[in-house]
């Protein structure tokens, strides 16, 4: 029998934490995060991680897993979920998964192709010829060697144009062709629950709220504590995380304050473009309003109705 798992998707800012503290009330859940930054200890204003006391009401599994310096890909991720959600289901409950990184829910359900592991040293040399030259001349690479996939990265995907020159550069293959050859899976019946707002305005403002938030409680001496503790630079993966990359910039002398708030604004509402992108072409989603106040309520009863059908 296959393993039911909850996704509940969304872009950044829709609410997505708050309702899946909700949905632990009224169901036997355990909350995974899917969120590609909040797997870094230390880095919790930027990512917006939930609280403390969040986390000890409802604990979250696959945040703070690693230090800063450290990476994480979708096959991590993929092998992550497969024994939590053993451990999960032996303990009586069922997964929900929350969060924004689209990648790693595709890697889930669509399967993993047969993919070279990462290289430090390919992958340090790209991204400091991405620093010396930009990521338009990266993504005009990626599309000479691999039109393909050149055509499904945005140019500002700075982390996926990496791995695909990436494959290209340790196997001479482009990674189109890899994935081609898809994984089958099995193992999961996934139901998609996507918070898409209706007004796109709405997500605008919580997201240019929520930056400013971040700044007033400290998000500047945080990145600048991880960049002296950890000897981080641009070129780390944590680093180039939306908010942190323009923190980055920043305290190199880059911009000016009010360009840091302007740009970490733009970024995060590109990165919401992207993963709405990615929502409007997901199959078998269950799409909810995100600003809808009784969007909650609604979910709720869809949930029971799934669960009481996956029992009979």
């Amino acid at each position: 029998m296959k393993r039911l798992l909850f996704c509940l998707m969304g872009p950044t800012a829709s609410g997505k934490t708050a309702l899946a503290c909700e949905l632990v009330k009224h169901f036997p859940l355990e909350v995974i995060s899917v969120d590609s930054a909040m797997i870094y200890r230390e880095m919790n204003i930027g990512t917006a991680k939930p609280d403390t006391e969040t986390l000890l009401a409802v604990p979250h599994h696959l945040i703070d897993i690693l230090d800063p310096p450290e990476s994480y890909s979708a096959a991590d991720f993929c092998g992550d979920i497969d024994q939590l959600s053993r451990d999960i289901y032996n303990r009586g409950n069922i997964p929900l998964l929350v969060g924004g990184t689209m990648m790693y829910f595709k890697a889930l359900q669509d399967g993993l192709s047969s993919l070279p592991a990462a290289d430090d040293g390919i992958r340090k040399a790209l991204l400091q010829q991405a620093e010396k030259y930009g990521w338009d001349h990266m993504h005009q690479e990626l599309l000479s060697i691999d039109p393909v996939m050149a055509a499904k990265i945005h140019p500002h995907d700075t982390q996926r144009i990496t791995r695909a020159l990436e494959v290209y550069h340790l196997t001479s293959t482009p990674l189109s062709l890899f994935l081609q050859k898809k994984k089958a899976v099995n193992d999961y019946q996934c139901v998609n629950v996507a918070l898409i707002p209706d007004d796109r305005a709405w997500l605008h403002e919580r997201i240019a709220r929520r930056f400013v938030e971040m700044l007033s409680s400290g998000f500047l001496q945080e990145v600048e504590g991880l960049l002296a503790k950890w000897q981080l630079t641009s070129t780390n993966p944590s680093m180039r995380c939306v908010g942190y990359r323009q923190a980055v910039a920043f305290l190199q002398g880059e911009y000016d304050y009010d360009t840091l708030s302007l740009k970490g604004i733009a970024a995060t509402r590109q990165l919401a473009k992207r993963q709405l992108t990615w929502l409007r072409h997901w199959t078998d989603t269950h799409v909810y309003a995100a600003e809808n106040p009784a969007v909650g309520v609604e979910i709720i009863a869809m949930m029971k109705q799934i669960l009481d059908n996956f029992k009979s």
